[in-house]
């Protein structure tokens, strides 16, 4: 199974922000016990590569690199363990490294155009983004009509509640979200919950 195969079969991906790389195997085990071993650690803080790199050597994790906006930091990701990539929108040159390392990779998209450029590129799986300010699921179901080929991995603005109808749609293959991780969770050190939280989602999704 492709890891774009595996994260349509979780159907839901935590996007993590975990600013103390010492919680990195709590983390991991709340998020294995919860029945959902996937993450996409945003690259958002200095302590990213470090995170992700702890979670990937564990070897029961699916670890991604989140917020990727340049090459170097694809490099960076891969030499981490990072087994895909997300970005916040189309860059071509991000692209082309993941495609250089064999890395899979889900560009941003929220336009036809961007949509255009993604399949010019050879893609056939794009995060919707941001997608609640972005129209949400009536503009995925537009999209998608237009574009019947492509897959959808909507994030941003999904919660607990939304996320069941975006994976009802057959163009939706995951969604991303934050809320069975959300920050104050970890910065409490609260793992209980976060394997509460992820074994909810599993079960409603």
């Amino acid at each position: 199974m492709s890891v774009l195969d595996t994260l349509g079969a979780h159907r839901v991906v935590p996007v993590v922000v975990l600013r103390d790389p010492a919680h990195a195997d709590a983390l991991g085990d709340a998020l294995v016990a919860g029945g959902l071993p996937v993450a996409e650690v945003t690259f958002r803080t200095p302590e990213a590569a470090t995170v992700l790199r702890r979670l990937a050597r564990r070897g029961d994790l699916v670890v991604g690199a989140g917020t990727v906006l340049t090459a170097g930091q694809v490099d960076l990701a891969y030499e981490a363990g990072a087994r895909f990539v997300v970005s916040p929108g189309l860059s071509a040159d991000v692209v082309r490294r993941c495609q250089a390392l064999d890395l899979p990779v889900i560009p941003g998209a929220s336009t036809a155009t961007e949509i255009m450029a993604a399949l010019d590129l050879g893609l056939d799986t794009v995060k919707f983004f941001p997608a609640e300010a972005c129209g949400g699921l009536p503009t995925v179901k537009a999209l998608s009509a237009a574009f019947p080929q492509v897959r959808f991995v909507p994030t941003g603005g999904i919660t607990e509640r939304n996320a069941p109808s975006y994976l009802d749609h057959p163009a939706v293959a995951a969604v991303g979200g934050s809320w069975m991780v959300a920050p104050d969770l970890l910065a409490a050190g609260k793992w209980d919950e976060v394997t509460a939280r992820c074994a909810a989602t599993v079960a409603a999704s």
